[in-house]
């Protein structure tokens, strides 16, 4: 499959910049052209294009920001992928969609592609609800993980939280060889290894004078655990770590 048929959504975001310098050849509309809260525009975009696949990473992904403001996510982040289900199902597309490590309690970690999800804030759900639309579509793959950008940018980490985040670019690199990979389907977890926010911040950002933060100390929800379990990805790639 060429780059050349891959629509990309989001593309002005952290990930999306990070896929523009990995795989600059796919398409990557900006907002104004193609707005997946407006299918007529979607549809009127596509017009006339050989495209095979979708990468879904446009969403509204602020915890706070959208406990302020749930009707964006739900314009944003639910029905936004309903309409780009839709707009797949209508071209018989490949759909791959970002999703994230959040959608589960974050109660015991290591979570694998099968097990019970329950989100524990109102961006966790929204990126749930776009799940269950993306489910309905049978040609279509689930990626759930965690990024940040390639420097810890935040002045504290948290100490008590564990996840499986890696830098953007880290993350990019690995999602520019699944959209290329026509045949995979279902849900699939990438990430790096167990360990809390602070150690991630430490080894993405050696010197840096980072302070401690605990999660009883900020206004929104925060899981304890949501670490992935990547062995799924791992074989399918033959990653060691």
């Amino acid at each position: 499959m060429s780059d050349a048929h891959i629509l990309v959504t989001g593309g002005s975001g952290l990930l999306g910049t990070a896929l523009q310098k990995a795989m600059p050849r796919a398409l990557y509309p900006a907002s104004d052209e193609f707005n997946v809260c407006d299918p007529e525009q979607m549809r009127r975009y596509v017009a006339g294009r050989d495209i095979t696949t979708v990468f879904h990473g446009a969403a509204f992904t602020s915890p706070p920001k959208i406990d302020e403001n749930p009707i964006k996510a739900l314009d944003s982040n639910i029905a936004g992928t309903a309409n780009v289900v839709k707009l797949c199902f209508e071209n018989g597309w490949r759909l791959v969609y970002i999703s994230t490590d959040y959608v589960f309690k974050g109660d015991k970690g290591r979570y694998g592609e099968n097990d019970e999800v329950l989100p524990q804030n109102k961006y966790a759900w929204s990126k749930l609800g776009g799940e269950c639309a993306v489910r309905l579509y049978d040609n279509s793959l689930i990626v759930r993980t965690s990024l940040g950008e390639d420097e810890f940018p935040y002045p504290k980490a948290f100490v008590d939280q564990w996840t499986s985040r890696q830098p953007v670019t880290a993350i990019a690199a690995k999602l520019v060889e699944i959209i290329r990979r026509e045949d995979l389907r279902g849900v699939l977890h990438v990430g790096g290894e167990r360990r809390t926010i602070m150690e991630y911040a430490r080894e993405i950002s050696p010197g840096k004078d980072i302070g401690e933060l605990s999660i009883n100390d900020v206004a929104f929800t925060v899981p304890v655990d949501t670490s992935l379990d990547t062995a799924r990805y791992k074989s399918l790639f033959k990653e060691s770590k």
